[in-house]
């Protein structure tokens, strides 16, 4: 097909109650994501397929959700839209494990339409999750930004030049580390995000969450905190927990038990009783805007562009 028209739609039939923005919310690091963004109520996303580039754009319609693919890869996308806009997320036994705790199970009825998405990539959710690590957000997003554009390919689709593709990882591991020092990216998170680029492929074909934490883990560089981060994008993992994160004990501390800090030890026995879901119980705080009562200056934005 010529033009700017889809290759190829699919038509998806979400649950009653569906809210796609915040389900595909974690699919964005921000409004301005050059990968992934919502645009008048079209959430797009550019991809790499084994077939070639693609774009997928979903439209909410009555009742339904419209999927449309761009570009050579766009069957493949199409064939998992359905997961992407968290539709196969299975959420099962949750709702009796959320009766545990009051305003867990408040939360899981206010939220019922927030599901998890499960992109099946690993690579493109590692390149932000690396970038994340030990810094601010600020600082996080504008290094991955960055990287982005500087290996700018414009993803098929009407949405050019605004969407770009994530960046191909065998460029990225041959690009030497300094590359990255005016983004503000230090050595350590630079080789970190080498090393993984150059096993993308491996991690690629990890079969599950599990096989795909070993293996990330296994790597110089990433720890619990960059695994959870990856897994539960690209594989739905609805119980990854981010251990290891500046926020989210003190968070979970608050919301469950009133206390207004905790550390990793006292978060893992608060969401031990959803095990199989903490991760999702997180989700769901994180959603409802819940957090712990704030102490002390905030972190500095660093650069390390003149280093």
């Amino acid at each position: 097909m010529t033009g700017t028209g889809p290759a190829a739609t699919r038509v998806l039939h979400p649950p009653a109650g569906y809210r796609l923005a915040a389900s595909v919310r974690a699919l964005t690091f921000s409004p301005y994501d050059p990968c992934a963004r919502v645009a008048a109520g079209t959430f797009w996303w550019a991809t790499r397929t084994p077939d070639g580039p693609a774009t997928l754009a979903l439209r909410p319609g009555s009742g339904t959700l419209l999927a449309e693919g761009y570009g050579p890869g766009a069957e493949h996308v199409l064939a998992r839209a359905d997961a992407i806009a968290g539709l196969r997320d299975d959420q099962s036994g949750f709702v009796e494990l959320a009766s545990a705790h009051p305003l867990v199970a408040r939360l899981a009825r206010e939220h019922r339409g927030l599901r998890m998405p499960a992109t099946g990539q690993v690579f493109p959710r590692l390149l932000r999750a690396v970038f994340e690590q030990k810094v601010t957000g600020k600082e996080a997003y504008r290094a991955y930004a960055a990287t982005v554009r500087h290996f700018r390919e414009p993803a098929p689709g009407p949405l050019q030049p605004l969407l770009l593709l994530p960046p191909e990882p065998a460029a990225v591991a041959a690009t030497p580390y300094w590359v990255f020092h005016p983004f503000g990216v230090e050595q350590r998170r630079a080789d970190t995000l080498r090393r993984t680029a150059a096993l993308a492929d491996r991690l690629e074909r990890c079969v599950d969450a599990a096989e795909a934490t070993r293996r990330l883990t296994a790597i110089a560089g990433i720890g619990p905190w960059t695994a959870a981060e990856v897994v539960r994008i690209a594989y739905g993992d609805p119980d990854a927990v981010s251990v290891g994160d500046f926020h989210i004990p003190n968070t979970v501390a608050w919301a469950l038990a009133g206390e207004p800090r905790g550390d990793d030890a006292r978060m893992l026995a608060l969401l031990e009783p959803f095990r199989g879901h903490r991760g999702r119980v997180c989700l769901l705080l994180e959603a409802a805007g819940i957090q712990a009562p704030k102490y002390g200056p905030r972190a500095p934005i660093r650069s390390f562009a003149r280093y």
